[in-house]
């Protein structure tokens, strides 16, 4: 082979990564886009042709690969935790009394503040400086292979960049936020529609579900960013701070957000919150607070965690928009266990961002509680900056002679009559054959955390339901080929890929498919209590009541 060629590919290789870095993490990129994607395109062409010399770490990695056929779990080194939230001044004094009681009065004590991200959070595993491993929080111990679909992100260096004054350690877990900025959500949003798709209600949960699909061509499209914003298993650590720590990440190429600052003392950590929260309102990505970190390791280390939380670590989130808007109607849905749901149809609005059409209502007491009526105006807001819920009614703006919202006498569904279950607020349809409730008990089953069939989404179980192709559960499992291919928008790899899906997912363990089942009142936790107990369904079925 030509020495030439592989020089070449190794300058290609470089000018890439550099651009990335200006592009990403500098901000300044130094070329436009076309002649960009010809560097590409080139280095694309010369590993093709030279197969031997393609290496993990190679910028043409990022163009996205084979589809996958599941996600692989991933157990963490070292445990992503939660963090506690908070409100209000007075709790983020309460925690700085708690961190100085902890740590001695005479302790020196400073606060790194960073942005909130409202994403999904990453661990990102470099060895010898190269991308190995990305996994999802999943469960803090246990989370999601998703290591073929980030490297797409551009953000995130394959390769990190090589700093005489720091050396980067062999094994370097790097903690951040995968997220989608707010235009590329609008833009993600209308595609999806124009599929005739349901649109993502914010960008967090469109950041998930990407994050979350077996084909990382799709998640190449969507334009995914990442912000660096802790650590997880280190060898060897720096002696550092956690202030420096972001300062050696920049070094290697990793990005961390620029909205971020050291405090010496609380004081001014409440009044950095108090200039932040008008500084958000400005940001291309969403966030829904500030997060208050100790920034001495060791003092992090004497301080120590909760079963739940770090105790070095506080989140600050901001109060909820709120925006007036008027009520259209009031929709009745019908829930997996037979519950009737309202749903308020809004008048769209825009709240933090994100344009607000419905919201739920919860149950009838709700409705009296709001003393709701037809056409009223209504204050809403979003809980969490996530979902939308309606806080109150402006009485001084209801139509004359407006009719008060009266719960439903027959499921809106099948037509049965309802009944209002004893001593709760809730109404229920009880006829187990309401094809609503079969669609909610199948997309039910078929979730992440049950049976996990990746393509049974809402489009497909209605149809499926609506043909009479499915029943039962067990339906499922009896599917062909070719009744797949006579619905609509099915093509013969679509179904067969389905067909697949559902064979696989017989060999999920028992606690998932009890949990699947939608047994009142068996969720995941109880589930797995069950498979634990019992080992089996006829051990299960055979048990007695105090067993």
């Amino acid at each position: 082979m030509d020495p030439s060629v592989h020089q070449r590919i190794e300058a290609l290789r470089e000018q890439l990564h550099r651009h990335n870095h200006l592009y990403y993490i500098e901000a300044r990129p130094t070329i436009s886009d076309r002649q960009y994607d010809a560097l590409m395109r080139e280095l694309i062409d010369l590993e093709a042709a030279h197969p031997q010399l393609s290496t993990p770490d190679s910028p043409s990695q990022r163009i996205g690969g084979d589809v996958i056929d599941a996600l692989r779990p991933v157990r963490h080194a070292v445990a992503m935790m939660s963090i506690d939230n908070t409100y209000s001044e007075a709790e983020v004094r309460a925690f700085d009394q708690r961190v100085r009681k902890a740590l001695g009065e005479s302790a020196k004590i400073a606060y790194v503040l960073e942005p909130k991200i409202d994403g999904a959070s990453i661990n990102l595993r470099y060895e010898k400086g190269v991308l190995v491993l990305a996994a999802t929080r999943g469960r803090g111990n246990l989370g999601d292979d998703v290591t073929a679909n980030v490297r797409t992100i551009g953000s995130v260096p394959l390769r990190l960049r090589v700093d005489p004054s720091s050396p980067i350690p062999d094994i370097l877990e790097v903690r951040g936020e995968i997220y989608m900025n707010n235009d590329d959500f609008q833009r993600v949003n209308r595609q999806i529609t124009a599929d005739g798709e349901e649109p993502y209600a914010n960008p967090r949960n469109l950041t998930a579900g990407t994050l979350r699909r077996l084909d990382p061509k799709i998640v190449a499209q969507r334009r995914l960013r990442f912000l660096a914003h802790g650590l997880g298993e280190v060898l060897p650590m720096p002696e550092v701070s956690y202030w420096q720590w972001l300062s050696l990440l920049s070094g290697w190429g990793i990005p961390t957000p620029k909205e971020v600052s050291r405090v010496e003392s609380i004081d001014e950590a409440i009044e950095r919150i108090g200039q932040f929260a008008e500084i958000r309102k400005t940001m291309p990505y969403m966030t829904d607070g500030i997060v208050l970190k100790v920034d001495d390791f060791q003092q992090r280390q004497t301080l120590g965690a909760t079963s739940k939380a770090p105790r070095w670590i506080i989140a600050y989130k901001y109060e909820t928009e709120q925006q007036p808007t008027k009520l259209l109607s009031v929709r009745w849905r019908v829930g997996k266990s037979g519950n009737v749901t309202p749903v308020a149809e809004l008048e769209p609005v825009a709240i933090g961002g994100v344009v607000v059409s419905n919201a739920s209502l919860h149950n009838i007491d709700q409705i009296r509680r709001l003393d709701l009526h037809e056409g009223d105006t209504l204050i809403v807001e979003r809980a969490g900056e996530v979902i939308p819920y309606v806080v109150a009614t402006v009485a001084e703006k209801r139509i004359k002679n407006a009719k008060p919202i009266e719960p439903p006498t027959h499921c809106p569904s099948c037509g049965a009559a309802v009944e209002k279950e004893t001593d709760t607020p809730f109404i229920r349809c009880v006829n187990p054959a309401c094809p609503e409730q079969l669609k909610e008990r199948l997309a039910h089953f078929a979730g992440r955390g049950q049976m996990d069939i990746e393509d049974l989404g809402e489009k497909l179980i209605d149809q499926l339901v609506d043909r009479g192709l499915v029943k039962s559960f067990a339906d499922l499992y009896a599917l062909s080929a070719d009744q797949l291919l006579n619905l609509d928008r099915m093509g013969e790899k679509s179904a067969a890929k389905i067909l697949a899906e559902i064979q696989k997912s017989r060999g999920q363990s028992l606690d998932r498919l009890l949990a699947a089942l939608g047994i009142r009142h068996v969720g995941n936790r109880v589930a797995s209590i069950l498979a634990e107990a019992f080992g089996s369904l006829d051990a299960l079925k055979k048990a007695d009541r105090d067993q």
